[in-house]
């Protein structure tokens, strides 16, 4: 089995590490992914809903849009067989836990090598998450949510990308839209978590936090009334649910107060 990876993404990767003159090593990690069983366990994970699921197949899971209506919105897993047709099939709870469980081996992985170079060079490590993501918990605990600085947390999506503009990071990437890169479909963010695209997320989430009249929220967005109040009601819960990932590790004593005992 092989890490899944778009196409393009060596080739991008490469041309920002030779565009800005620095550094960079090209790790393979499908073998230490393979024995961690991450395929493994994710294909049993699908299975529990698509018994046929086997080599040859690939999948991605998504979310139905957070405008459309006010219906409790649940994980699909979409299928494509190896003649090339998809179906759409509800996930249970057991095989999205799963799935994503699985899935989650290989931002850790990453993130491990990550502080293999940063340890031997004596660098420190950077973290990629910006506004929106970081505010939704868009991101692994212990994986790619760890880093030692988070220089664009602060940072909107578009204003990322009008930080790169001034960068000069490579037009390509620029004009590329933002994928998960991680199931073996070709999946955007949109679909997979966020249900609208970044810009319009970006607009609501600054409404949201800025206490902008909802009227004039609909109108920069182009959407309803109803459909901003069901996106802000998504941001909401996703911060709700994701809390944990903010979270430090618990102690049972607080450890500058263990001798006062």
């Amino acid at each position: 089995m092989f890490a899944w990876m778009t196409p393009e993404t060596l080739r991008l990767s490469r041309s920002v590490s030779d565009g800005f003159g620095f550094d960079s090593e090209l790790e393979e990690i499908s073998g230490l992914l393979d024995a961690a069983g991450c395929y493994r366990r994710q294909d049993d994970a699908v299975r529990k809903v698509v018994p046929e699921y086997g080599p040859g197949y690939k999948f991605k899971i998504v979310l139905p849009s957070v405008i459309d209506s006010d219906a409790l919105r649940l994980y699909s897993v979409v299928v494509q067989a190896p003649d090339g047709s998809q179906t759409s099939h509800r996930l249970s709870t057991e095989a999205y836990l799963g799935v994503v469980a699985a899935t989650n081996f290989k931002q850790r992985v990453r993130k491990m090598l990550e502080y293999y170079h940063a340890d031997r060079l004596n660098f420190v490590t950077t973290g990629t998450p910006n506004r929106l993501e970081y505010d939704q918990g868009f991101f692994v605990k212990l994986g790619d949510g760890s880093a030692d600085i988070k220089p664009i947390a602060h940072l909107y999506k578009s204003q990322v990308y009008a930080l790169a503009a001034y960068l000069g990071v490579p037009a390509e990437i620029q004009q590329r839209p933002s994928t998960t890169d991680t199931y073996s479909l070709a999946q955007s963010q949109e679909e997979f978590y966020f249900s609208l695209p970044y810009q319009r997320m970006d607009l609501c989430l600054y409404a949201l936090n800025n206490a902008v009249p909802i009227e004039a929220v609909a109108t920069a967005t182009g959407l309803e009334v109803g459909q901003v109040e069901r996106v802000y009601r998504d941001i909401e819960q996703k911060r709700r649910t994701t809390a944990y990932l903010h979270e430090p590790p618990f102690l049972v004593c607080p450890v500058d107060e263990v001798g006062h005992h």
